[in-house]
């Protein structure tokens, strides 16, 4: 009899012991894994929700999120304007859930939509935006020109078209500097 109770006690023990190794390395895999999300991903998770990012230069800038490039996310405001925000600038997010998108495999199209292109696509389309820079300058006017590590703004007022006569100047700013990018002002055609 105390022999059974001994080898119970045992067993109990052993059985205790590895579930307790079993938690840990459960958790410890938990946190290498969760140590390998990249900040898209996590953003990813959470597309449709509404969030606020601070962001250097520009400061809090809220709305629904849209859509993640590789180093840019799309927030809509509440007025329909449309915030691109370059991750390099951001500092903070606020209202993310608690999911994550699971690893893209190299090579996946999200992974080439560059900040460059997305700039693109807003000079091909002529569209009227605002720049926000990582200093607080606001500079408002159409992007004509996009380089390999700089944009080409030309500077006219926000309630004009681009049009030779309401052209101010055309500055070049460097890609590093743009916290955000505006469109759908009001006065913005």
């Amino acid at each position: 009899m105390r022999w059974q109770q001994l080898f119970a006690d045992l067993q109990a023990q052993f059985d205790e012991e590895e579930a307790a190794a079993e938690r840990s390395e459960s958790a410890s895999r938990a946190r290498a894994e969760m140590g390998a999300v990249r900040l898209s991903q996590r953003l990813l998770g959470s597309l449709g929700a509404a969030v606020s990012v601070t962001c250097r230069g520009a400061g809090q800038v809220g709305g629904v999120l849209v859509d993640v490039g590789s180093d840019w996310l799309l927030l809509e405001d509440d007025r329909g304007r449309q915030n691109l925000v370059a991750t390099a600038a951001v500092r903070a997010v606020a209202g993310l859930g608690r999911r994550a998108a699971p690893p893209e495999r190299p090579g996946a199209v999200r992974g080439l939509l560059d900040l460059r292109r997305a700039l693109r696509a807003l000079a091909r389309d002529r569209a009227a935006v605002q720049v926000v820079l990582d200093d607080g300058a606001v500079l408002t006017g159409t992007l004509d020109r996009v380089g390999a590590d700089y944009v080409e703004l030309a500077e006219h007022p926000a309630d004009q078209p681009r049009r030779a006569e309401a052209v101010q100047g055309v500055r070049v700013i460097v890609l590093a500097a743009v916290a955000v990018v505006r469109t759908g002002l009001p006065g913005f055609g």
